[in-house]
């Protein structure tokens, strides 16, 4: 008689929930010495491993270490040190303003900062950004003004978007950083449709797009990756696993295996880097920049990470996370992690830390002062209602002039 099987469904789930205390020793971080860095024009099956591996530069200790160890320049490292710090103190600060009333809604990318940051300093000012709400680190990175920033998140009459999107929801046509979008991960593949008219265009500027590990369970993912491979566009496709996607689990997304691993199904060399090490990220996003300059095509890559606060203003992560679980991530904090490696050089000092922070938390102070003259959330001024019909058309739709006249009366 033949053995009887009946399926079975899974229910994925996280590896701890309140009450439990975190151990994360069932990741297997390998040291940085034992990662190989292959030539960035590899393909896809040379790379393989490094889809199921993770690049390192800073071990334990925060020495810098191995084959992908950028060697970069003290003075770039301080300023990615600064602009980190002051990401993670603006990010404070609006926080702190949504909750006196002041924003109606904020986004934190605390824990996450080395990310945006690392992948800009590795960028040119011609590339093109496609990020998520929680990429704030470009805009600072490239030089945005935080009262600009402000302005847009207290949707006041300085505002550029005139009050259309969401706090966090920036845009920055200047500085090529594309409108972020509130449809999740819409972005890969408008990044895509970029690169690859600037590859006809016959450009050297390439596109860099962001989604959170939640989202790349979406279809546009895939309809990206599909296009990148086939048309070989020079793109970064860079998927931040945080752990969390909202209150849902990485686990929910990943499938049983890396994120990076799904690059591979595609022909793309994957990487999986660690997100909370500024070096790491940089000789990566470097690494596959310059693959997609050289006509070698996309790169899908993972950011290993950890998001240190709740997904917004709107969410309570105690409710479904250890309170500790944050000060229990084995990859610790990226600032930390960078301003150690400095003072381990003796380039930095915990006493020239507490000044930097002072000075910027003064910047940010008179940055708010500054802004809050072009209007508060409260009480004004507003971008009137009728403001709905403009940038849409070029030129506007005869019933639309109506309606517009209408709500004008």
């Amino acid at each position: 008689m033949s053995a009887q099987y009946h399926s079975k469904l899974t229910i994925p789930d996280a590896p701890f929930r309140p009450g439990e205390s975190p151990d994360y020793s069932f990741l297997q971080l390998p040291s940085p010495e034992d990662t190989v860095r292959p030539d960035c024009m590899a393909d896809a099956e040379t790379v393989r491993q490094l889809a199921y591996s993770m690049v390192r530069v800073l071990d334990d200790d925060q020495h810098a270490k191995g084959a992908w160890d950028p060697q970069l320049p003290v003075a770039e490292l301080l300023d990615g040190l600064r602009i980190m710090t002051l990401t993670r103190l603006y990010d404070d600060r609006l926080f702190r303003m949504q909750r006196q009333g002041k924003l109606s809604f904020y986004v934190k990318c605390t824990g996450e900062e080395a990310i945006a940051v690392a992948q800009a300093m590795a960028l040119r000012s011609g590339d093109m950004l496609f990020p998520t709400y929680r990429q704030q680190g470009l805009l600072l990175a490239r030089g945005r003004q935080l009262v600009d920033m402000m302005c847009n998140c207290i949707s006041n009459s300085r505002d550029n978007q005139k009050g259309r999107q969401l706090p966090s929801l920036y845009s920055w046509k200047e500085g090529n950083f594309f409108s972020v979008s509130g449809n999740l991960a819409t972005q890969f593949s408008q990044a895509v449709g970029w690169a690859m008219a600037s590859a006809y265009k016959g450009e050297d500027h390439i596109a860099s797009a962001w989604v959170g590990e939640g989202s790349s369970a979406e279809a546009d993912v895939y309809h990206a990756l599909l296009f990148a491979s086939a048309y070989h566009a020079p793109v970064l496709l860079n998927v931040v696993n945080n752990q969390w996607a909202i209150s849902t689990p990485q686990t929910v997304a990943c499938g049983g295996t890396t994120f990076a691993a799904r690059g591979l199904g595609f022909n793309l060399p994957s990487i999986r880097v660690d997100g909370n090490d500024l070096l790491a990220v940089y000789a990566v996003t470097r690494w596959a920049a310059e693959r997609a300059r050289l006509g070698g095509g996309p790169t899908f890559i993972e950011l290993f990470t950890y998001r240190a606060e709740g997904h917004s203003t709107s969410d309570d992560p105690e409710a479904y996370r250890p309170k500790d679980e944050w000060q229990c991530w084995p990859l610790g904090d990226p600032i930390e992690r960078l301003k150690t490696h400095l003072i381990e050089r003796q380039q930095w000092s915990e006493e020239k830390q507490e000044e930097l922070e002072v000075k910027l938390t003064r910047e940010l102070t008179d940055a708010w002062r500054e802004a809050e003259s072009y209007g508060s959330l409260q009480e004004g001024p507003h971008w009137p209602l009728s403001s709905m019909f403009d940038d849409v058309f070029k030129e506007m739709p005869a019933h639309l002039r109506r309606q517009r006249h209408q709500m004008e009366m």
